[in-house]
């Protein structure tokens, strides 16, 4: 018996009333705050509009959540479709089962629908949901813990999972806690993008593609650590390979978008406040503008005024109205001597 292990919870659900909370859903709704707040923040400091983050989200969420609970089933279709299971399992989503690789996939779908309404690019809008991703998933992860699931091979550690639920064919005992592993890796893996954004200025889609391939690293270590029921190709799991092709294609698009569109959006969001860099860099280009057609304005005037001739004109012009404007005494007396 270990004396220092991370005890599972007795049970995931919680009844207020007749109203269950459940912890895998709390954990799920938590990570999307803190994603949408995050990526809300970054998007503000890119020169979007506060709230651009959240309307493109409430299409990217829900469209994630069933791509997330498609791959599962459709991967562990033996779960729901097998002899002696119920279909209707396969909607149970509170009882775990998102695959990440779909969720990401459809959501970058329902995402990309959203930022076209709203009318800003989703490279730049992928670059700055990324991080707050990362740490919503392993804010997520934590529902695995309440529902004593993805746990890893049988270990003696100090930070052992002591599993003590015997349902679904689990075998009480003290295991790798996976779930924690990943939780700690996706946190990592938002700083490194964070940091990484502000070091090389990230654009284009390159700091979310530094997310997926620094999620596939780390997936791949902690999904061999495993022993829940998986397909296998090759003596790998499937998700290893699928960790393996998404990382590759992830890397590839750094280096190609690299080199075909160097550098970072100048403008995320057309019509926003920090839209006005576009503006300020046309504007001394107008002020010259505005400055040349002044002086032309100027320039017959200035040059009338400096040529000889016509000064001379301009002084008998103004003898001229002098003379007449002006009356000698005796012209008033003779005037006043008349009338």
């Amino acid at each position: 018996m270990n004396l220092a292990y991370i005890p599972s919870p007795s049970h995931g659900v919680l009844y207020l009333g007749p109203i269950p909370l459940r912890g895998y859903a709390f954990c799920i709704i938590i990570g999307v705050f803190v994603a949408v707040w995050l990526g809300n923040k970054r998007w503000i400091a890119r020169g979007g509009q506060s709230g651009t983050v959240a309307d493109i989200a409430v299409w990217a969420v829900p469209f994630g959540l069933v791509g997330g609970r498609l791959y599962h089933v459709i991967t562990d279709y033996e779960l729901y479709f097998s002899e002696g299971r119920d279909w209707v399992d396969a909607f149970k989503v509170w009882e775990g089962g998102l695959g990440i690789w779909g969720a990401i996939a459809l959501g970058a779908l329902g995402a990309w629908i959203g930022a076209r309404r709203r009318g800003v690019p989703m490279p730049a809008y992928a670059d700055a949901v990324a991080p707050g991703i990362a740490f919503a998933q392993a804010i997520g992860r934590w529902g695995n813990w309440f529902n004593q699931e993805l746990y890893g091979r049988e270990t003696h550690l100090p930070w052992a999972l002591h599993i003590t639920s015997s349902e679904g064919g689990r075998v009480p005992g003290y295991y790798h806690p996976t779930f924690l592993y990943e939780s700690l890796w996706c946190v990592g893996v938002g700083l490194l993008v964070i940091w990484a954004d502000r070091r090389f200025q990230l654009g284009h889609g390159r700091a979310f593609a530094l997310y997926v391939a620094a999620y596939c690293v780390g997936r791949g270590w902690i999904e061999y650590m495993r022993v829940d029921d998986a397909h296998h190709i090759l003596g790998l799991r499937l998700n290893d390979w699928t960790a393996l092709i998404v990382f590759l294609l992830a890397v590839a698009y750094m280096v190609l978008s690299a080199k075909k569109r160097p550098g970072r959006e100048a403008v995320v969001e057309p019509g926003a406040s920090g839209g006005s860099a576009e503006d300020a860099s046309d504007a001394p280009a107008a002020d010259a503008s505005d400055q040349s057609s002044a002086g032309a304005s100027d320039a017959p005037a200035k040059g009338a005024s400096d040529s000889p001739a016509a000064g001379e004109q301009a002084r008998a012009e103004g003898e001229e109205r002098t003379g007449d404007s002006q009356e000698s005494p005796q012209d008033e007396t003779e005037s006043a001597r008349k009338s």
